[in-house]
């Protein structure tokens, strides 16, 4: 069959054509405009020294280099499973300044390790005093890989994936200058802006935040300038070229007679001692805890899913995550070998191997004498009345949050019955409805056929009297 032929376009066509082309083009997404603007002149005081990542304040897993802050990580006993984090030692409190980090490679990964991401990269700022994970808790915030903004383990979508190629220089700008952008992150990719600017959360409002750095299977350089490796449309600072009154510097944390702290808790199992942990933790937090609790969060926050069993040991927890380094101890003993190696505070919680005296030697072994000081914290015995009372009250706080989600799970239970109250009363008024509808079609039906037969006996009569008639 042949098609019919088209139709020539009148000039009322194309003029109709022409109003609808532009309309759409109208409707179609402008670029926002621009709200930053060149840097002015600084006429403050310079920063003194330089910013730089203090060994305190990285996972155990960084390797990066004395120079030019080139980050790497270790790979050995499965840790390239894990994320590694650097946090900078100057927070920035006023002003808008920015860093860059380049990608120079992804690390190849050997095994058929195929659970979450095998490359990750984050960028972002936290306070001095957050974890070094970026966007696990209120107190940091960042641009993930895949294009979204984490802050305390809340996503958002903010811009297309970023770091996909090599090379890439990814620009991180945080403005607390008064104006459009106050308070707000903003990301740029080879010197373009990939996300518009992202407004600061409150709980980091008023806070100096420092430069942060996650990182999987990558090697990345970081700038904090002066000069920037990837221009931006508009001049802005770098943060080497803060102003001194803009700016807070964190310490490096050496002990004055050269050995760092590493405590051996000795306690019996199940008797608090994780309690105490935690507690020891939180009045000295430049510890570092090497517990097998403490790799599995590690591996958790690594974005490492595991299967769903119920944890009943914190010195020896049940692993499950489906990856042969993860779960035969290799990862345990390769953190075991590194931590040494670095000068820090540590808190070794190995409830067992602390207990029996050969383990114990042979772990003390591994701490150099020359570089540590080696401090067993015994728990034996009754508590101070300082532990007695922080546990009933952790006891008191546990019975109050059961009690109120008792109440929230009664209050929504009695909500779901009303729904469902509501909803059958609706269904029956509906049904009911139905019913009288489907009667009154009934009876109309009825009445109808019955005018209908009435209507044929009549017809009837009066054609069999026009016969008689007829006759």
């Amino acid at each position: 069959m042949v098609p019919p032929a088209k139709k020539p376009r009148t000039e009322e066509g194309a003029e109709a054509g022409a109003e609808a082309d532009a309309a759409m083009e109208a409707e179609e997404p402008k670029e926002p405009t621009e709200l930053e603007v060149d840097a002015p002149k600084c006429t403050k005081q310079k920063m003194k020294g330089s910013v730089e990542f203090l060994l305190q304040d990285t996972t155990l897993n960084v390797m990066m280099s004395a120079s030019n802050n080139t980050f790497m990580s270790l790979a050995e006993g499965g840790m390239h499973h894990l994320l590694a984090g650097a946090r900078a030692n100057v927070g920035i409190s006023k002003g808008r300044y920015m860093f860059e980090v380049k990608v120079i490679e992804f690390t190849a990964v050997a095994d058929s390790y195929s659970k979450g991401q095998k490359h990750t990269l984050k960028v972002g700022f936290a306070t001095s005093a957050s974890s070094l994970f970026l966007g696990d808790t209120a107190e940091s915030i960042c641009f993930e890989s895949l294009g979204s903004v984490l802050h305390n383990k809340t996503r958002t979508k903010a811009c297309p994936p970023f770091a996909v190629n090599k090379h890439s220089v990814l620009g991180v700008l945080l403005n607390l200058e008064p104006g459009p952008n106050a308070n707000t992150i903003s990301l740029f990719v080879d010197g373009v802006r990939a996300s518009q600017p992202h407004a600061l959360p409150d709980a980091l409002k008023g806070k100096a935040l420092h430069p942060c750095i996650n990182y999987k299977n990558i090697t990345a350089h970081v700038n904090f300038g002066p000069e920037t490796i990837c221009p931006l449309p508009f001049k802005c600072r770098m943060l080497q070229d803060a102003a001194q009154a803009d700016i807070v510097v964190a310490k490096a944390d050496a002990p004055a007679d050269g050995k760092y702290e590493v405590v051996f808790p000795v306690g019996l199992p199940d008797e608090g001692t994780f309690d105490r942990l935690d507690q020891f933790l939180k009045k000295n937090p430049k510890h570092m805890e090497i517990s097998e609790r403490m790799i599995m969060d590690w591996v958790e926050k690594s974005g490492v899913p595991k299967s769903r069993t119920a944890r009943t040991s914190n010195d020896k927890p049940e692993k499950g995550f489906g990856v042969k380094e993860l779960d035969d101890d290799s990862i345990r003993r390769a953190v075991l070998a590194v931590a040494p190696m670095q000068g820090r505070h540590y808190v070794v919680m190995e409830i067992k191997r602390n207990l029996i005296e050969d383990d114990r030697k042979a772990l003390l072994a591994q701490w150099p004498e020359a570089m540590f000081k080696r401090i067993a914290d015994v728990a034996v015995g009754s508590p101070p009345p300082e532990y007695k009372a922080q546990v009933q009250k952790a006891v008191l706080e546990a019975k109050q949050q059961k009690a109120e989600r008792a109440w929230e799970l009664k209050k929504l239970e009695k909500l779901r019955q009303k729904k469902i109250a509501k909803q059958k009363k609706e269904a029956e008024k509906a049904r009911q409805k139905a019913l009288k509808l489907a009667k009154k079609k009934q009876e109309e039906a009825k009445k109808k056929m019955e005018e209908a037969k009435k209507k044929a006996e009549e017809a009837k009569k009066k054609k069999e009297e026009g016969e008689k008639e007829g006759e």
